[in-house]
């Protein structure tokens, strides 16, 4: 089986060198199926009520002193200056949305606050560690934190948890393990605010119809979780979604609300990841779909040959169209055979193949071939059609 760097060296997705250790260039391709991933969070932050928001890459020593991550997680952080003025690009997103809810001053009305970030992130992994997309030292994440009332705290996990098998399963994952990870001996708060967090998150989890195992003391050090596991077409499991409840980092920042009574309420905090890193996310789809990814996913999903340069004007036209139709193209097979441009263009990941020759010229049609190598003949407008309800996104 070919690994994840192997595909993306096939299919011209991206690569590494030595002078970004831990760090991928993306080729346009590669770039591609990034964007894709990057929508679809998007539409599901969006319908689940998220705000997007950008928060800075480097930011002052005070701030991780308050989350906890300088005391905690300093020697996976890249940190600069002296004096008093250190600073660190971020490993996480959290501490700086704390930032964003202070700033609002919230009253019980506000709340529930729900922000989303795209968020690059950087951490000083050993280079021993280091593996492709699966361990990276700049990654992406898919972060969101909602910031709610504890009465509150139970619909917003059981929310999350009841909605996110489906959309796994678009992704070709049927088998989703569930666990429950318990507070790790190195960690931030009382064993009061580690028992009411604990407990609501369990409650929350068994209320969406999970029953998760339970893995002792694998929490974040800020607060428990629960984590979502798929098992890929060669049974190997993947931990990627998290949701993650914390009444630490309130705490540590004094972060409050006002509430009816004019009185003033710490907030739980809870953290929640779809994807975990879109980087190591891609890694695990191109390896459990072997480089053939779905239509909708595919960097490339159709690839526009034509058999003779005589057909290039139409093969410009055909490609122009699909284009118009928001549809991602490329025209290929110049110079070489049409059996030889068949085997390229489907060895390059792309799963419809629309081919032009003389007779498609005439008569204004297409011949469009599928993976399995099944062809229909059409007209364009049927084309353009019938390559948008292949291509359409399940989610």
């Amino acid at each position: 089986m070919e690994s994840h760097q192997q595909i993306g060296q096939r299919l011209d997705l991206f690569h590494f060198q030595d002078e970004a250790p831990g760090m991928a260039f993306w080729h346009p391709r590669g770039l591609a199926l990034i964007r894709v991933l990057e929508d679809v969070i998007r539409r599901r932050v969006a319908r689940d009520g998220f705000e997007e928001v950008r928060t800075p890459q480097l930011v002052r020593r005070p701030i991780w002193a308050s989350s906890g991550h300088w005391e905690n997680f300093r020697e996976h952080m890249f940190s600069m200056g002296e004096d008093g003025r250190e600073a660190a690009l971020k490993p996480v997103n959290c501490p700086c949305h704390v930032q964003l809810v202070e700033r609002r001053a919230p009253s019980y009305r506000d709340l529930p606050i729900r922000l989303a970030e795209l968020g690059v992130v950087h951490r000083d992994e050993d280079a021993g560690v280091l593996n492709g997309l699966f361990r990276l030292r700049q990654f992406t994440q898919d972060d969101g934190h909602v910031f709610c009332a504890p009465a509150q705290v139970e619909d917003e996990i059981a929310r999350f948890c009841g909605s996110i098998d489906a959309l796994y399963r678009a992704f070709g994952f049927d088998e989703v393990s569930i666990a429950f990870s318990t507070r790790p001996a190195k960690r931030a708060g009382d064993d009061a605010l580690w028992d009411r967090a604990e407990a609501a998150l369990l409650a929350a989890a068994r209320r969406a119809g999970l029953d998760p195992i339970v893995q002792p003391g694998e929490g974040a050090f800020y607060g428990p979780k629960i984590e979502f596991a798929l098992r890929d077409r060669l049974g190997r499991s993947w931990q990627c979604g998290t949701v993650q409840l914390d009444f630490v980092m309130p705490e540590r920042f004094e972060l409050s609300y006002a509430d009816a009574d004019g009185s003033r309420v710490r907030p739980a905090m809870i953290h929640r990841a779809i994807f975990g890193s879109l980087e190591r996310f891609a890694a695990i789809l191109l390896e459990h779909h072997e480089g053939a990814l779905p239509a909708w996913l595919a960097p490339v999903q159709i690839g526009v040959v034509p058999i003779a340069d005589a057909q290039a004007a139409w093969a410009r036209e055909v490609v122009d169209r699909l284009r118009g139709r928001g549809l991602r193209v490329a025209q290929m097979g110049g110079g070489m055979t049409l059996s030889r441009a068949l085997v390229d263009t489907h060895g390059a990941g792309v799963p419809l193949i629309a081919i032009v020759g003389a007779r498609e010229v005439a008569d204004k049609t297409v011949a469009l071939r599928s993976r399995d190598g099944s062809q229909v003949v059409l007209p364009i407008d049927e084309v353009v059609a019938e390559c948008g309800r292949r291509c359409a996104a399940p989610i």
